[in-house]
């Protein structure tokens, strides 16, 4: 069982450190000065192929690796965390109906004529909750999942870590493209975790 963690927790720990560099401005400016000022239309939809296509190993790690059931949450309350998974995809949804989803996989930038930028800071909707609602929500549903293994408990944890250490590189990203503009933000909306009371009054920049 040990080693079923260990190996799920260096694969992530790889896979953490690459997307993580790969996504950092630092390697974006070498690329930029590398490949000519062109490499921004296609970097972003590169960079999400290499994402999906550098994870898909942990799902056979996890079927294949031994394993150890935890708990099964029995009727009613396994559904009620089943809805509560649907209400997490929904808010998913809306936070895609909120955003270009296009570019953010990175299909705007490939057909535009130069690079796009990440347009105007949205503050409105679940941005006005959370500043981090994909990662909000998919924490959301990965913790509401009815059966939990050892395994399954690991890559869930990984994942939160990830999400989080995540959220930090974005906020230097989006720091530096709208400056006090998203500082003011930070102090107003929570990181992850929706607190009613810190819901701001805000109009979109």
């Amino acid at each position: 069982m040990a080693v079923s963690v260990v190996g799920l927790v260096l694969f992530f720990v790889v896979y953490a450190v690459v997307h993580s560099l790969l996504a950092s401005l630092g390697v974006k400016k070498w690329a930029r000065q590398w490949l000519g000022p062109g490499t921004d239309r296609w970097y972003r939809l590169a960079y999400n192929l290499f994402a999906v296509i550098s994870l898909l190993p942990i799902l056979p790690l996890i079927v294949l690796l031994p394993d150890k059931t935890l708990y099964i949450v029995a009727p009613p309350w396994r559904w009620l965390m089943v809805g509560g998974q649907v209400l997490a995809l929904i808010g998913l949804q809306q936070r895609c109906d909120q955003t270009d989803p296009w570019h953010f996989l990175g299909l705007s930038q490939l057909v535009a004529r130069q690079s796009v930028g990440t347009g105007s800071l949205n503050v409105t909707g679940c941005y006005g909750w959370v500043r981090h609602p994909l990662y909000s929500f998919s924490i959301l549903f990965l913790w509401l999942t009815p059966a939990m293994t050892v395994n399954l408990l690991t890559v869930f944890v990984l994942f939160t870590l990830y999400f989080y250490v995540g959220s930090i590189y974005e906020e230097r990203r989006l720091l530096a493209e709208f400056g006090q503009a998203y500082r003011e933000y930070q102090q107003r909306v929570p990181r992850l975790i929706p607190f009613p009371r810190s819901r701001p009054s805000l109009t979109p920049r």
